[in-house]
């Protein structure tokens, strides 16, 4: 039985909204925590079957040319040493947007230093690494383009749309007589460096054929993706791989296609005929996986003497390896977030021999509210206004380009409340003009949004005759807590207590689903079980005699309000099952659809050192109905982490001769620590966005990314009276303007 949703009206009854006491809304505990923090949910690296071999990737040493000749005599003359693969079918880079198709693929030509070249393989992880330590790569080195800022002059348009999720150019009204006609007028250019997602678990893969039939324990977002990928790459049929992957540690972004240690583990495994299993190091991860390009914004506001918006100009530059089709959309916030009739946003690529550039969480909004929200910062200064009324003033009605309306839109009131909240009337009004001993107090804030999208998804739900429940799907859990929420979903629909619902995903023999990435997996796979659990309501109704509008589902049984009660599993016979299905429809096109928050942050910088030190944080947020306020409270203090540390420490420094990334762990790239993070104070507002899916819910995950930094940077300039626009906002940067 299939049973298949399309988003073509907006959903105005939600049978989420009839059940008596509800799961979803509450802070349940994820279902999958004491498996992981008990060692029982085994990750990628953490699968050794029979016979298994180990691989380590061999990297070029050059940032661009030819390899001429790899000596490995040295490699397989050492104990343990199977076999050296330098197969033309090994990936020079992951994949991201490519659909099916496979990455680049070929080891003689590098475009990036430290692109993989090879595997070595050997029977143990030590082993292989001293093999691959000892072979010798002689090369043809080329001249290569190693720093974006220093090419800004050859940028030029992006090849791609990406499928229509990023506009490259878009331009209305006259900008140039805006500008000219405004009685205040902003005008400045924001860099932002490479990052890297640094998730917690590596990159890895296990490879094992039989016969003709590749199973991969790997750690990605979105397995059947990759699948398909996996399958270009190797010249085999999808339905010839299955991907495994039910326990992910963290992606960003990170692991959305596939990445080269997959492609290389399933290559050796097949020349030597037994397992083989690939673990990325740390510094192979930072290398050889992806980051988010680096970026150059010019951004202009104007407005008239009342503070209201005549023109945006939000232009972008940013880098990308050749041929690639991603690109950083920094605008793509800046089309909906502010009203104004003169409007231009525009993207460009520099080339650059650099690791691929891909998605990483909140891909341009993350970097481009940056700009944005610290230009509305500078722009409240030069007309003065309170920077939220700034924002107040320039809220549109509809969207200010397409014209079409909001799906639902409370920026205003996170805006409203978050100021109640942080008690922002007492903030400092004077930039410098508050310290305490050596410390110099700011307050700043910033506005957030976050495009919601949605796209097909499909999930299966099973019955069994002992009444337990089962939910099998592609989709994967990446720390957000899929597991969690699509039982609570399933609970709530059949009245079946959570404890007797299993969940199982991240396997592509199951229902394809959309992966998670985008903040749209609780919402799109949701749905998908929310179809599901309609249809079997109705095939468990009639079960029991009664009209579907009159059962009552509860405490594991379907009754009438007669109070006759019928167990669920006595409606069963031997099982019932329901593959359920969702896909967008003309509400996803005739409405605006986004999240919505406000940030508000409070710092305090030492006038000596110039460190800083974030000491408060409130956040109040908009994103429809909220599943699991528990998980999303994580996700959004997760993102705000995020946002902070792009504002003041995360960059990945490339050698301008070389391209090579010279911080490339932990130790030397700095995400943010326990020390670096006050207590952050989350509130999700209620509402409910019917024309995006039949949960009525929005995506959560990236949201708290957007316009965080900006907070930070616009509390710093409150603290110290010194703008900086080059991130991360380090004390080099702020010593040369703080007071005597």
């Amino acid at each position: 039985m299939k049973a298949t949703i399309k988003m073509d009206v907006p959903f105005e009854h939600s049978l989420l909204d009839t059940v008596a006491k509800p799961l979803v809304g509450t802070p349940q505990s994820r279902l999958d925590g004491p498996r992981k923090v008990s060692g029982h949910a085994r990750y990628a690296a953490e699968h050794f079957p029979k016979d298994m071999a180990h691989g380590v990737l061999l990297r070029a040493p050059f940032g661009k040319g030819r390899v001429t000749r790899l000596d490995t005599s040295a490699a397989m003359a050492m104990q343990g040493v199977l076999t050296v693969v330098t197969d033309e079918r090994l990936i020079r880079n992951g994949g991201d947007f490519a659909g099916a198709a496979a990455p680049v693929q070929g080891v003689q030509d590098v475009v990036y230093f430290g692109q993989p070249i090879g595997v070595v393989v050997a029977e143990t992880f030590e082993q292989a690494r001293a093999a691959a330590l000892s072979v010798s790569v002689a090369f043809h080195a080329e001249n290569g383009v190693f720093d974006m800022m220093a090419a800004l002059d050859a940028a030029a348009p992006p090849t791609d749309d990406i499928y229509g999720f990023f506009q490259i150019h878009t331009e209305e009204g006259d900008v140039e007589r805006a500008i000219a006609d405004a009685a205040a007028h902003v005008d400045g250019e924001w860099t932002t460096p490479s990052q890297s997602h640094a998730a917690m678990e590596p990159h890895a893969s296990v490879a094992m054929w039989q016969g003709d039939h590749l199973t991969l324990h790997a750690s990605y977002q979105s397995p059947v993706t990759t699948r398909d990928q996996l399958a270009t790459a190797l010249g085999v049929g999808p339905e010839k791989v299955r991907l495994l992957s039910p326990f992910v540690g963290g992606g960003f972004g990170g692991k959305l296609g596939v990445m080269p240690e997959a492609v290389a583990a399933a290559i050796a495994a097949q020349k030597l005929g037994r397992p083989v299993k690939v673990v990325m190091t740390r510094q192979n991860v930072f290398e050889t996986t992806g980051r988010r390009p680096a970026t150059h914004q010019r951004l202009q506001l104007a407005a008239d003497q009342a503070g209201r918006i005549q023109a945006i100009v939000h232009e972008t530059v940013t880098d990308q390896l050749d041929g690639e089709k991603f690109f950083e959309p920094a605008g793509i916030a800046t089309h909906l977030l502010y009203g104004g009739d003169n409007r231009m946003v525009d993207h460009k690529v520099v080339r650059v021999n650099k690791v691929l550039g891909v998605s990483m969480r909140a891909p341009g909004e993350a970097v481009g509210q940056l700009s944005l929200e610290c230009a509305m910062d500078e722009l409240a200064e030069q007309l003065g206004l309170d920077p939220i009324e700034l924002r107040l003033r320039n809220e549109p009605e509809d969207h200010p380009e397409l014209g079409i309306p909001f799906s639902s839109r409370s920026l205003s009131q996170c805006l409203k409340v978050g100021a109640e909240r942080f008690g922002w009337a007492g903030r400092n009004r004077v930039p410098g003009g508050m310290r305490e001993g050596d410390w110099l107090i700011g307050h700043g804030m910033a506005a957030a949004a976050r495009g919601n999208l949605f796209g097909p998804s499909t999930a299966r739900v099973r019955v069994g005759p002992d009444g337990r429940v089962t939910i099998e799907t592609e989709m994967t859990d990446i720390g957000t807590g899929t597991y969690t929420i699509l039982a609570q979903i399933a609970s709530d629909l059949l009245g079946i207590s959570i404890d007797r619902i299993d969940v199982r995903l991240g396997d592509t023999d199951d229902p394809r689903s959309t992966g998670s990435g985008g903040s749209w997996g609780a919402t799109t796979a949701g749905s998908a079980v929310y179809a599901a659990c309609e249809e079997l309501r109705k095939m468990l109704a009639a079960a029991a005699g009664i009209a579907p509008e009159e059962a009552i589902f509860a405490d594991n049984a379907v009754r009438a309000a007669n109070e006759k009660h019928y167990a669920v599993g006595d409606l069963v016979g031997n099982g019932i099952s329901v593959e359920g299905s969702v896909e967008p429809g003309e509400s996803n096109s005739r409405f605006s659809q986004a999240s919505y928050g406000a940030h508000f942050c409070e710092v305090r910088v030492n006038a000596t050192t110039g460190e800083t030190r974030v000491s408060r944080w409130n956040s109040v947020f908009a994103a429809g109905r909220i599943l699991n306020t528990k998980t999303a409270s994580s996700q959004a203090i997760g993102g705000v982490v995020f946002g902070i540390g792009g504002a003041l420490t995360e960059e990945m420094v490339h050698d301008p001769r070389t391209g090579k990334i010279v911080n490339r762990d932990l130790g030397e790239y700095h995400v943010p620590a326990h020390a670096d993070i006050p207590a952050i104070d989350v509130l999700f507002l209620e509402e409910r966005d019917y024309p995006a899916n039949p949960l009525l819910a929005k995506g959560v995950g990236e949201l708290g990314t957007c316009g965080s930094g900006a907070a930070v940077a616009n509390a710093i300039y409150n603290a110290t009276g010194v703008r900086v626009r080059d991130f991360p906002i380090t004390l080099d940067k702020l010593l040369p303007g703080l007071p005597d």
